[in-house]
């Protein structure tokens, strides 16, 4: 009998069913390319859409940012242009090229159905892709509407990184990967101790030197550079995804997350690591999956956008409507899909918020009826209650 260690052997990394069921691993072979993929990246902590994606055409905008306004295209640090009116923050600059590459559409004023600003709660429905909380995900529901393959090939979803989000648990059976040594460090707790000790005479100065002789530098802390160490860095996960996703009998549904998008203080430094994360890990999940990228498509979500106007402490707030992304070779893309409802005092949710205009449920149903090609009842049972998010037509390639 084979044993898990050759495997890991053969394999360079370790899979394992999610919720503690039994092993699995994939053989490494090169992959049909024909058969489409689906990843999904959850977005933790609520990306502020508006520096992701500047609507610098909007006269409104530098006006209620101030010097938090990404810089118009042609300016120094100025956003990457997307066709005019908005543009991508100049740490996007690889999803900028695959935007003029055709391979990458830019979603805005998008929100799910729910108005939580708690991110608890938001993730969960966000996860649960309804109204209220479920114990099951909408990923996961989709996967039970796939059809079933041969002997030793898996169809089945596979989340990447530490924990299997809420989005990929359910009935449906699905693997989970994660490096080895792969514990997780709250540098935000670290954070807030070394806080607490600053006011100390001796305790303060031995805890942060403490930390700096482990490569917890001031930078790490202030969430401006990943943990030193951190073989769960965002590229390395989404390379390891694209892998698997490229292997023969591998998963064709993939979910990972990246967190560090709650910037209520110094927004502009606390985006930049996450930002480049995320850009450098859509770059490497691309590499990774050679060939198969032209029938992959990768969606990026955020639980909730920020607040428009700035707060005392240069950083947002938590909001309503915010911004989504589609990157892959099957992406109809180029685009930026947005009723843009403007950032006029009196367009603006609850006075304080970008106004939602499409449902982040029409993007998804989109992607599993023309991606994947569920049916009508598959997309029911996996957005319970959704009829009112209509399936969005035009998101891949013909």
């Amino acid at each position: 009998m084979t044993t898990l260690a050759s495997r890991r052997a053969l394999l360079g990394l370790a899979v394992s069913v999610a919720l503690g069921r039994s092993r699995l691993a994939f053989a490494a072979t090169p992959a049909p390319a024909a058969e489409a993929r689906l990843v999904v990246v959850l977005l933790r902590g609520a990306l502020d859409g508006l520096a992701a994606v500047p609507p610098y055409g909007d006269a409104d905008y530098a006006r209620h940012r101030g010097d938090l306004a990404i810089p118009e295209p042609g300016q120094e640090n100025g956003a990457l242009d997307l066709g005019g009116r908005f543009g991508l923050h100049p740490r996007l600059a690889q999803l900028h090229g695959l935007y003029a590459a055709n391979e990458a559409l830019v979603f805005h004023a998008v929100a799910g159905p729910w108005r939580s600003r708690s991110h608890f709660e938001a993730q969960d429905l966000l996860e649960a892709g309804a109204e209220q909380r479920l114990e099951s995900g909408w990923l996961n529901r989709a996967l039970r509407a796939m059809p079933a393959e041969g002997p030793g090939h898996s169809r089945r979803g596979l989340a990447v990184g530490v924990d299997v989000p809420l989005l990929l648990r359910g009935p449906a059976h699905v693997g989970s990967f994660a490096p080895a040594a792969s514990a997780r460090v709250d540098t935000s707790m670290l954070a807030e101790l070394a806080l607490l000790h600053d006011a100390d005479p001796v305790l303060g100065p031995a805890f942060h030197e403490g930390l700096r002789a482990r490569g917890f530098t001031s930078t790490v802390l202030a969430g401006q550079a990943p943990p030193p160490g951190d073989r769960n860095a965002f590229p390395a996960l989404a390379a390891a995804a694209g892998r698997l996703l490229a292997e023969a009998n591998g998963p064709r549904i993939a979910a990972l997350e990246l967190t560090g998008w709650d910037t209520h203080a110094f927004q502009p430094a606390r985006l930049a690591t996450p930002l480049t994360q995320l850009d450098n890990g859509l770059a490497a999940l691309k590499a990774a999956l050679g060939p198969a990228w032209g029938q992959t498509a990768v969606l990026v979500l955020t639980e909730f956008g920020r607040t428009v106007r700035v707060n005392g402490t240069r950083g947002t707030d938590h909001g309503t409507a915010g911004c989504a992304f589609l990157a892959g070779g099957a992406v109809a893309g180029g685009r930026v899909l947005a009723d843009w409802p403007g950032l006029g005092e009196s367009q603006l949710f609850q006075n304080r918020d970008l106004a939602p205009t499409r449902d982040l449920r029409s993007i998804a149903k989109g992607l599993l009826r023309d991606h994947l090609k569920l049916p009508a009842a598959a997309l029911d049972q996996a957005f319970p209650g959704s009829a009112e998010a209509a399936p969005l037509a035009g998101l891949l390639r013909a």
